[in-house]
């Protein structure tokens, strides 16, 4: 999920091309191991240490797949959580100089040129696990080409979560799922005059899940609008996203569709009150339902809680990539550790694939691995929607701009719709521009 891309990164972005053209030794990311040589999984490593760097709430998510490798090869993983805000701190550590062997990063266009690939990581083009990934997994990763990340988990899907008793009260069915995102609002609109619960629950408390309604209304904006705004031809200000902040200003919020603390909400909240029918929906990513399953049973999620996917024009899912996701490879200069680190991702996505995710109770990246059993239907109901997904913003535009803290300044009347607009497209721009993105 894409929670903050603050000013700062402005500033590592500069310092880490700095550091990167006084590198003697930086070039296309292939020394050590060539890239797409075999490795063999479980060689022994006797004496290696490999470090990697995680978010603080995700430092055990490899846990298994560690404990696994080094029981494996004698190696040793040692991981580091960074302090909060990842996304912000990490640049800043490699500007520094500070550089681990391993780590969670998004593995998207618009976040993974922050650590300057071409410079600093190792290219993974040809590896074993590629071309077992699935079609979306294996659309991730890759900057002007060339692969650097690994995609050890799905992308996370954004979707509407519903409570069943709900939408019983309301007397919606599946059939009457909507079709598009008009039929959403009006679907809103039965809930909250048929039940007691709020349409939607709104976060505008922690700000940055209220860029999922607006992300949904742009899925109609096709590739060649998206390559206009990446080389500065296109613009967030094009009428098509006003129209959309708009849409969400005032004919969800303005129409009294979310729940009345909408301003304070929070995404814990938000869990909280789908739960126990104070709301009807939420609109978010997967993280809204591993807290979900953090508390309750699979048996106890699937008698309560749905899910379908929804679009502008269409009833087609999204997918937004997080640091979860991607594992990327540093170029440290030390071929051991180099090679050691191309092995772990050989036996992460080879020879541990299928226990990794059972213990981490996900889906499969890989079709040739089936997901584990027991997952809810929430689960399942994304994973059959994730092949024909659209990518949110994350996934297409060059700079993800900070669009949850404009939104968060309109519901506290601090800017127009068009302000907002405007907002996103002078971020978008002045980072597009440090980055050194053509165009700009």
């Amino acid at each position: 999920m894409k929670r903050v891309l603050p000013a700062l990164v402005l500033i590592c972005v500069t310092a880490l091309t700095a550091t990167a053209c006084s590198d003697p030794t930086a070039g296309d990311g292939g020394s050590g191991a060539d890239s797409g040589a075999r490795v063999d999984p479980t060689a022994r490593l006797d004496g290696v240490k490999l470090t990697m760097w995680t978010a603080q709430n995700t430092v055990n998510a490899p846990r298994q797949v560690i404990d696994a490798f080094e029981q494996a090869t004698g190696a040793t993983v040692d991981t580091q959580a960074i302090p909060d805000l990842y996304e912000q701190n990490v640049p800043t550590k490699l500007a520094s100089g500070d550089k681990p062997d391993l780590m969670f990063w998004q593995p998207s266009i618009s976040t993974l040129p922050f650590v300057q690939p071409r410079q600093n990581l190792l290219t993974l083009d040809g590896e074993p696990w590629v071309d077992k990934l699935g079609d979306t997994e294996r659309s991730l990763g890759v900057v002007d080409g060339k692969r650097y990340a690994a995609i050890v988990t799905s992308p996370a899907m954004l979707g509407v979560y519903y409570n069943k008793d709900v939408f019983r009260k309301a007397g919606i069915t599946e059939d009457r799922f909507p079709r598009n995102y008009a039929e959403l609002l009006k679907l809103g609109h039965t809930v909250k005059d048929r039940t007691d619960a709020a349409a939607f629950y709104e976060s505008g408390g922690d700000k940055w899940p209220m860029q999922w309604q607006m992300q949904v209304q742009l899925t109609d904006l096709d590739r060649q609008w998206w390559a206009g705004l990446n080389s500065n031809k296109e613009k967030w200000t094009d009428p098509v996203v006003v129209k959309a902040i708009t849409t969400y200003k005032d004919q969800l919020l303005g129409a009294g569709l979310a729940q009345k603390n909408y301003r304070t909400g929070t995404f814990t909240g938000s869990a909280d009150a789908l739960w126990n029918g104070e709301a009807g929906m939420v609109l978010n990513v997967t993280s809204f339902q591993t807290q979900l399953q953090a508390k309750h049973s699979t048996a106890e999620i699937d008698r309560r809680i749905g899910w379908f996917p929804v679009s502008n024009s269409d009833a087609t899912g999204m997918y937004s990539p997080d640091q979860t996701n991607g594992v990327v490879a540093f170029r440290t200069g030390d071929e051991k550790r180099q090679n050691a680190a191309r092995q772990f991702l050989a036996f992460w996505l080879g020879t541990d694939y299928a226990q990794y995710i059972k213990a981490m109770k996900i889906p499969s990246v890989q079709p040739g691995v089936p997901s584990p059993d027991g997952l809810p239907g929430t689960s399942l109901a994304q994973l059959k929607a994730l092949p024909t997904a659209n990518g949110v913003f994350q996934a297409k535009a060059v700079v993800a701009p900070d669009t949850h803290l404009y939104l968060a300044d309109m519901i506290y009347g601090k800017k127009t719709p068009a302000q907002v607009a405007q907002a996103i497209q002078d971020q978008f721009a002045q980072v597009a521009k440090a980055q050194g993105t053509p165009g700009f």
